[in-house]
């Protein structure tokens, strides 16, 4: 008699089943990919207890969008734009992968510096400039490999590179000059196994916007070393009076760079997600490979935003200059007044932006009781005076906290008050004076930070703590 080694069509659907599979039930999770994409500030905000003040209105420092409080609004010329390009009709369909010729060519015009041209070949319109930052990484970077990443810095490079499998190393940024590259820690970083070097200027969260001549050592790093880097620009030209904003490519040489940036910030449009890639490539050291390869990439959701790709060239030509300088002032005054302010309060050390949307404050926490951390003396700012800001540990940098800078300037004042309450309430120079008004500000503050990690330069600044630099 036949031995039987498989079900038939003839037999009954349970048993055929059973043969196929060795399912007993429902069992579905989410992929390794999705387990592994994680947003460091979804993780540590989270995991805080937020429950504002219900007797003082909420004031939010803590989201990097220049138009939720609605005082900052993108100009009419970049409305009829869109307007313009919706009524053509001639936008509605698919686009090539990498974008609409016209677009690439309007991106190109509007990136374009002496000694440092750029085709519309060399442009890849992308669905925002964190979509520019996965595809610079993922065309770059195997599985494996490292990527170097500042320290602060924008924590979506992390949640990229990780969740596809690609290693990120930190290097150092620091305080005491201006958030500058610790150029001998980012030299130290690299190995063999590294692919790219991101360079984020101007700087989120730092504010920070680097000089020609730091931008030409980073780029003599990366040439000795032979790694190419992953421009983050997302905030050119937003930089204050006085202020100049060198694109890192045209200072390079023979460095390569994928350049990242767009239209969300400088022109308050964040929802629209329009962004894109320059390639800079003098010396053809990409090749045909990283150019085929973002190509291949970009075809992976069928393209951009067609609307605002129609609307391009126009509102890269025709947004007024005025447009542009009244946003950069209204940040800057308002930079002026939180570091003015915060200055005063002992145990804050806020270092002066000089661009994007963003200070960082250093917290002396052995300078206060009632809190051991910069998370939870962001609690307690929430719990007690309803204003809101991002902790350092969101950008893996303890005792810091960032403040957004796109507020009216009647909330950045009232919060900088409520900070200063706040701070005066929980500092132990405080409970000192309170105890003993005859006590002196320097007899107090001597024994209160003797022991701290922490130090401040002859700038008043705080400079780096020993566990940053790894």
């Amino acid at each position: 008699m036949p031995i039987r080694v498989s079900a038939t069509l003839a037999d009954p659907p349970q048993l055929q089943r059973q043969e196929r599979t060795n399912r007993r039930g429902w069992n579905v999770t989410a992929s390794n990919f999705a387990k592994e994409t994680i947003n460091p500030i979804r993780v540590v905000i989270e995991d805080m207890k937020l429950t504002p003040n219900p007797d003082k209105k909420m004031i939010s420092l803590s989201i990097g969008d220049p138009t939720v409080s609605g005082h900052l609004k993108p100009c009419d010329e970049i409305l009829n734009s869109v307007e313009k390009s919706l009524k053509s009709y001639k936008f509605n369909g698919y686009a090539p992968s990498t974008g609409h010729l016209e677009g690439r060519e309007a991106v190109a015009k509007y990136s374009t510096r002496p000694g440092a041209p750029i085709e519309a070949k060399d442009v890849v319109l992308t669905s925002g400039c964190s979509h520019a930052i996965e595809l610079a990484i993922s065309v770059l970077a195997n599985p494996g490999q490292t990527i170097l990443v500042p320290r602060p810095g924008f924590p979506i490079y992390k949640t990229l590179a990780e969740s596809m499998g690609i290693n990120i190393k930190y290097y150092s940024l620091l305080p005491e000059k201006s958030w500058e590259v610790d150029l001998a820690d980012l030299e130290h970083k690299i190995s063999d196994n590294t692919a790219a070097i991101i360079v984020n200027n101007p700087s989120n969260p730092c504010g920070s916007v680097y000089t020609r001549r730091h931008l030409q050592s980073i780029l003599e790093v990366a040439a000795r070393n032979y790694v190419p880097i992953i421009a983050d620009e997302i905030y050119e030209h937003f930089v204050f009076p006085g202020e100049e904003f060198y694109p890192i490519a045209s200072l390079s040489l023979s460095v390569p760079i994928l350049t990242c940036s767009g239209l969300t910030k400088r022109f308050l449009v964040p929802g629209w997600r329009m962004g894109w890639i320059l390639i800079h490539d003098r010396n053809d050291v990409f090749g045909h490979s990283i150019r085929s390869g973002l190509q291949a990439l970009c075809q992976r959701i069928m393209g951009t935003n067609t609307i605002i790709q129609g609307a391009l060239p126009s509102i890269l030509k025709d947004t007024p200059q005025n447009f542009f300088n009244d946003v950069i002032m209204s940040v800057k005054i308002n930079a002026s007044i939180a570091f003015s302010v915060l200055s005063e309060i002992p145990g804050l050390s806020p270092v002066m932006p000089s661009g994007a949307m963003y200070m960082m404050v250093g917290i002396d926490i052995h300078t206060f009781s009632g809190f051991k951390t910069d998370t939870e003396f962001v609690e307690k700012l929430v719990s007690e005076q309803s204003v809101m800001c991002l902790p350092g540990a969101c950008f893996d940098y303890p005792n810091y906290v960032r403040l957004v800078l796109t507020v009216p300037e009647s909330d950045l004042r009232e919060a900088c008050g409520r900070i200063a309450e706040f701070c005066k309430k929980y500092s132990k120079y405080s409970l000192m004076m309170d105890d003993n008004p005859m006590h002196s500000r320097s007899s107090t503050l001597t024994p209160i930070q003797e022991d701290l990690p922490y130090c401040e330069n002859n700038n008043g600044v705080m400079e780096s703590p020993e566990p940053i630099r790894v």
